[in-house]
């Protein structure tokens, strides 16, 4: 058994053998496994063949890629191109003949190169997109699958993704370089854009790279679609943001008379109440409600027009602070709420009205704005319109302002004086209608001026240099009010100096003489004597007095009949005064802002008759030892003479100072020794 194997093996080693020995004596070729590239041209030489003499080639019909290749002489040639996407592998089997007998076969297996010869491919290259405007931020847009494109080549794709609507840039994205997800990066809103468009690029190459790069291209349209977003706004509003998405509107105004009901809306400023959506493609209805300051329930409003009126009479000159609230019907939530204000006034009778129909007026070409417009025929007496009001005994009502209703050429003051608005470039005749109306009542009075303009000839401008506008005269008033308070300063000052002794001499006179005065009655109306107890202890609260009380202590001694009036006034009296003008002294040293004055005695032994002004207890010393001394108080004669000249007033001040350099304990004590 192994002898039958060994030989069959050889068998079969000899027939290879000589098969290989006859087909290198016919047939062969230079190479039986060629590479080659895609989309070579027709005749590309894939191979040379050799041909032993006696022997012919050709191409074997039934091989599967035969139509592919052609021989041309002794060169195996591609019949015509070849794509690596339809064929990447071609095989062909050539046969080699010896006359009209097959002598062998030659496969030759031609292997084909890929080439990036494809651009991408989208599925869609025009997609439209509509997108609502509250879509939440990264939130997919469109999905991969609609997006990704393919390549033959099966190359990877590299995406880009760019606006070209200008100032839309940043709100859509990519997920990735490699994923073409369109997602949302910010906020949308309806009322920046309503639209934009994408584009999509698709690359088989990245964007950097240096090889040649076939790209394909995708257009995306996005369609912003409003959504209810905002809540209502009343109008007339003012925007104050950039965005012009928030938008605030002022409190409404309004009159009504007291003890009286309107039957008709009320008449509000800047207008009716009224409030819209302001996602007005989907303008959604909107109701009204009062929901605060609705005191007895005075004022209705119509749940769908916003009209106010009254349900009854304000009986109260207080007014109204109306909350009024707007609501969208299909969210509650969305709602805004405006204040309403309403006066109560007393009822107007009478409208204004103006009493010239037609003011004249004359200005000069090239003024600066702000200047006068000036009467026709006058160019130094400025323009003034007036409107008056029978409602007023003198017709003249302060509540009215004015305004001008048709021209932003001119403007009108508070006062009705017409000024320029801006500079006023050539000659001509404007004609504007002035507007006086009561802020109170809100009535109206209209008139018609006339104004001339005309080229300030030399006269004119001399005329127009010296009428200077609102703002100069505003700056002058100023000033000359500052001057004003500057002199008076100054001239108080200077009147303090120069009378301040004499001014400060009549008050002190005044002072003490009505002090005095008040003691002295007071002494003389008394019926009896009071306690020398009490005296005693009023004396010893006031160091300056109680060498003094002890005097009063002693009995009363007999008086001369000289005496007599003296006599029968209680020596009460005499305490008094000592006490008023000792305090009186204290009171100058704490008020006196000059440095601290002696005080002069009262009590004196001598009397001076000639100190006009002056009020002292006068000790009498009598001849008889035994007499003892008399008080006598001395009254002031002179204190009520208002014929004192000055230089007898300016005398007593000097006296005065010289009496004060004496000490005031010191002479108290000498006069009671």
């Amino acid at each position: 058994m192994a002898v039958s194997h060994w030989l069959l093996t050889s068998v079969l080693l000899l027939l290879l053998f000589i098969t290989h020995v006859s087909a290198q004596q016919g047939c062969s070729v230079s190479d039986s496994e060629v590479s080659v590239y895609e989309n070579n041209p027709p005749g590309y030489v894939l191979t040379t063949i050799h041909v032993d003499p006696g022997f012919t080639v050709s191409i074997d019909a039934s091989s599967q890629d035969a139509k592919f290749f052609t021989i041309q002489g002794s060169e195996l040639q591609l019949a015509e191109t070849v794509d690596y996407e339809e064929n990447n592998v071609l095989m062909v089997t050539l046969i080699c003949w010896n006359s009209d007998v097959m002598s062998n076969y030659l496969d030759v297996l031609v292997i084909i190169l890929n080439e990036n010869d494809n651009s991408p491919v989208f599925k869609q290259t025009n997609i439209t997109q509509v997108v609502p405007e509250d879509t939440k931020v990264n939130a997919t847009i469109i999905a991969r699958e609609e997006l990704s494109a393919s390549d033959a080549d099966q190359d990877t794709i590299f995406y880009e993704l760019t606006t070209v609507v200008q100032d839309t840039e940043g709100y859509f994205a990519i997920k990735g370089v490699n994923n073409p997800e369109i997602y949302l990066r910010r906020a949308l809103d309806y009322d920046k854009f309503k639209l934009t468009t994408l584009l999509l690029y698709a690359r088989d190459r990245p964007v950097d790279s240096s090889d040649t790069t076939n790209t394909a291209t995708a257009t995306i349209n996005i369609l912003i679609e409003q959504s209810d977003t905002k809540p209502p706004w009343f109008l007339p509003c003012t925007f104050i943001n950039t965005d012009n998405n928030i938008c605030i509107s002022s409190p409404y105004t309004g009159r009504v008379n007291i003890s009286e009901v309107s039957t008709e809306p009320l008449i509000l400023e800047p207008g009716p109440i009224y409030a819209i959506d302001p996602d007005y493609t989907i303008n959604e209805r909107i109701v009204y409600s009062i929901v605060g300051g609705n005191t007895d329930d005075v004022f209705l409003v119509d749940a769908d027009t916003g009209n106010l009126t009254m349900n009854k009479a304000a009986t109260s000159p207080d007014g109204f602070l109306l909350q009024v609230m707007a609501t969208q019907v299909n969210n509650i939530q969305k709602y805004s709420v405006a204040s309403v204000e309403i006066k109560v006034v007393n009822k107007s009778e009478h409208p204004p009205y103006f009493e010239n129909k037609i003011y004249s007026g004359t200005t000069f070409v090239g003024l600066s704005p702000g200047s006068f417009v000036f009467q026709a025929g006058d160019s130094s007496s400025p323009l003034m319109i007036t409107a008056a009001d029978d409602d007023f005994p003198d017709k003249v009502n302060p509540n009215i302002e004015y305004y001008i209703k048709n021209s932003t050429d001119f403007t009108a003051t508070r006062d009705g004086f017409i000024l320029t608005n801006v500079v006023l470039q050539s000659p001509e005749t404007v004609t504007i209608e002035a507007v006086g109306k009561d802020t109170v009542s809100l009535q109206e009075a209209s008139t018609v001026i006339m104004v001339e303009v005309v080229r300030a000839t030399a006269g004119a401008v001399t005329s127009s240099d010296k009428a200077y506008t609102a703002q100069d005269m505003a700056i002058l008033g100023g000033i000359l009010a500052a001057l004003l308070l500057l002199a008076l300063v100054f001239l108080g000052v200077m009147i303090y100096k120069q009378y301040r002794k004499r001014v400060k001499y009549l008050i002190r006179k005044k002072f003490s003489k009505e002090i005095s005065g008040g003691f002295q009655s007071q002494s003389y109306n008394q019926d009896s004597l009071p306690d020398v107890s009490t005296k005693q202890h009023e004396a010893s609260e006031n160091g300056s007095v109680q060498s003094m009380a002890r005097v009063l202590e002693q009995p009363a001694l007999p008086l001369p009949s000289s005496n007599a009036e003296v006599i029968n006034s209680p020596p009460e009296a005499s305490v008094a005064s000592t006490i008023t003008f000792d305090q009186e002294e204290k009171k100058e040293e704490v008020e006196d802002t000059e440095p601290k004055k002696e005080v002069k005695s009262i009590l004196k032994t001598d009397r001076h008759v000639a100190d006009y002004g002056y009020k002292a207890v006068w000790f009498k010393t009598s001849g008889d030892p035994e007499a003892g001394e008399t008080v006598e108080v001395i009254e002031d004669n002179a204190v009520d003479s208002d014929d004192e000249s000055d230089q007898d007033l300016q005398k007593k001040e000097e006296e005065e100072e010289d009496y004060d350099k004496n000490d005031h304990y010191r002479g108290l004590g000498a006069s009671l020794d």
